[in-house]
């Protein structure tokens, strides 16, 4: 078979609350998760001896290659699969890690899906849920990478959600925060409950079809990981705060633990400009003008 390619999309969490921390030591979380046309790519080499090879120009930063997690999906797709054609990868590796963008997770999640794709089975059979489940907790949702609402430790999904498309800029300020560490800055103690507003189920539905109804919703529901993240890395906030001085923004936050922040703008022209306006003032900084879905 010829070489085969996946996109493994950036994934944005619109909103994040920790509900509470399981006595097990995980944490229970309500989150809307939506994709941005940011994204790395997954390449397949057929029924070669299973490798990976990373590339591209946050390559350094992904860690060793045998750790990845596109190594682990294929190593528990093979468990659930018996004589499972696997192959080589190879990663090109676009975005920041460590970064609140889901990156290593939707690796993994493109490299299941291009596994499954070799081997004749449906995106919705359970073994591809299940090796993704193994592999991490915000695998499951990057399968089938389409706006949902995400709960429990990431294995309780929605069925996909049409949002109408929200033109954003995401920055990212080079500064590396582990999901771990802001974990544990949260401070949660098994068995507590985190106070806040309660996440619901589903979205109104004038918010489905209205991208100011929808920044309305949105803005009545945090990123709980926000406070612990600013305060083991304080760049954060000076990249929300430049970015909220912007006219064109109309919601800032962070994604997931950090240290990426987007803001949501009217239009695709209005992220360009404040793109190009935060590069001009940051140019080491990750920028990416973008739409999420």
């Amino acid at each position: 078979m010829e070489l085969m390619r996946a996109r493994a999309p950036a994934k944005i969490n619109l909103t994040l609350r920790i509900e509470g921390r399981r006595t097990d030591g995980f944490h229970d979380l309500a989150s809307l998760v939506a994709f941005a046309g940011a994204g790395d790519l997954v390449f397949l080499h057929p029924d070669a001896p299973l490798a990976l090879e990373v590339s591209g120009p946050t390559a350094a930063a992904a860690g060793p290659d045998d750790d990845n997690l596109v190594l682990r999906a294929a190593r528990a797709f093979a468990e659930r699969v018996p004589r499972a054609r696997l192959g080589r990868f190879v990663l090109e590796k676009r975005l920041p890690v460590a970064a609140g963008l889901g990156g290593g997770s939707s690796d993994a999640a493109a490299a299941l899906r291009l596994l499954a794709g070799l081997n004749g089975l449906a995106l919705d059979d359970p073994r591809l849920f299940a090796a993704a489940r193994a592999t991490g907790s915000d695998v499951p949702v990057c399968l089938d990478p389409r706006a949902r609402l995400m709960r429990g430790v990431g294995d309780v999904l929605s069925a996909p959600l049409a949002l109408p498309p929200l033109s954003a800029v995401l920055v990212n300020c080079r500064v590396a925060v582990p999901t771990a560490g802001v974990f544990r800055a949260l401070g949660l103690a098994p068995g507590a409950a985190l106070p806040g507003p309660e996440h619901p189920n589903g979205l109104p539905q004038a918010t489905l079809g209205n991208a100011n109804a929808l920044r309305a919703f949105l803005s009545g529901l945090p990123n709980d990981l926000e406070p612990p993240a600013l305060a083991l890395a304080p760049e954060i906030g000076r990249a929300m705060a430049l970015l909220a001085e912007a006219p064109e923004a109309r919601l800032v936050r962070m994604s997931g633990s950090g240290a990426t922040v987007f803001a949501l703008t009217d239009s695709c022209r209005a992220a360009a400009a404040l793109a190009r306006r935060v590069l001009a003032q940051q140019p080491s900084w990750w920028v990416k003008p973008t739409v999420l879905r």
